[in-house]
């Protein structure tokens, strides 16, 4: 037997090798989509930018304007809610001492007593005696505000000074007015004033309780109790006084 080579294509036994071709590549199986698959189900949303910067608070509403004097001395009688809710924030002193400075004046002679030795004084004595009344007024309803408005602080209250002050002056001298009116005529004696006497301290009482509410933000029973000194003084100076 010849020797064999390993370059020899027959082989060892002189026989052909039978030739496959090779495999035909596969190709990878592709997904079916789905028929009723949204195309854009899968797309990325976007993301909102997560340092941006919050949306600045709505601008407060700004307050309603100040009452004109008339509208001030009306709606305090007639009006009080609204009034005291829409000049809680503006000072009052014009009307507030010109109206206190008038009924100072005139309260003299709704006094009985004080009526007489008045009219019979001389006008250059009267003159000088009606101003110091006045002043006197003036200055005791600006006290008397003041210890109202710092009560309603001490309880819990965060109205301001000038328009509780305004207020309880104006509060206080124009419920008087009925009464006042009607005892320069019948005296202070007369059992009609008398009666109008206590129907208008009580008519303060509900108008100072919702004022100092209004201003201060606190509950009725802490505004009448702010209100109790102010009322007591009333009824002690100007009401008993004719009682």
């Amino acid at each position: 037997m010849a020797g064999y080579r390993d370059d020899d294509p027959y082989g060892p036994y002189g026989q052909h090798p039978q030739q496959y071709p090779p495999p035909a590549p596969q190709p990878h199986p592709q997904p079916h989509p789905e028929p009723y698959a949204d195309p854009y189900a899968a797309a990325p949303q976007p993301q909102p930018y997560p340092y941006a910067e919050p949306a600045p608070p709505p601008a407060p509403a700004p307050p309603p304007p100040k009452l004109h004097w008339k509208d001030l001395l009306a709606g305090i009688l007639f009006r009080p809610s609204a009034t005291f809710w829409q000049m809680r924030d503006y000072s009052m002193w014009g009307p507030a001492l010109v109206v206190t400075f008038l009924y100072g004046l005139v309260a003299v002679f709704g006094l009985d007593s004080a009526r007489d030795s008045i009219l019979d004084t001389t006008t250059s004595t009267l003159i000088p005696y009606l101003a110091v009344t006045g002043v006197a007024m003036v200055l005791g309803a600006l006290l008397l505000g003041t210890v109202t408005h710092n009560l309603a602080r001490q309880f819990g209250g965060n109205g301001l000074w000038a328009p509780t002050t305004g207020l309880a002056m104006l509060i206080m001298t124009l419920t008087d007015l009925p009464r006042l009116a009607v005892a320069l005529f019948l005296g202070g004696a007369a059992p009609v004033v008398q009666v109008l006497g206590w129907a208008t301290w009580l008519f303060a009482g509900v108008l100072f309780t919702m004022m100092v509410s209004r201003s201060h933000e606190i509950a009725w029973p802490r505004a009448l109790a702010a209100s109790a000194i102010q009322l007591l003084a009333i009824l002690a100076l100007v009401k008993l006084g004719t009682l």
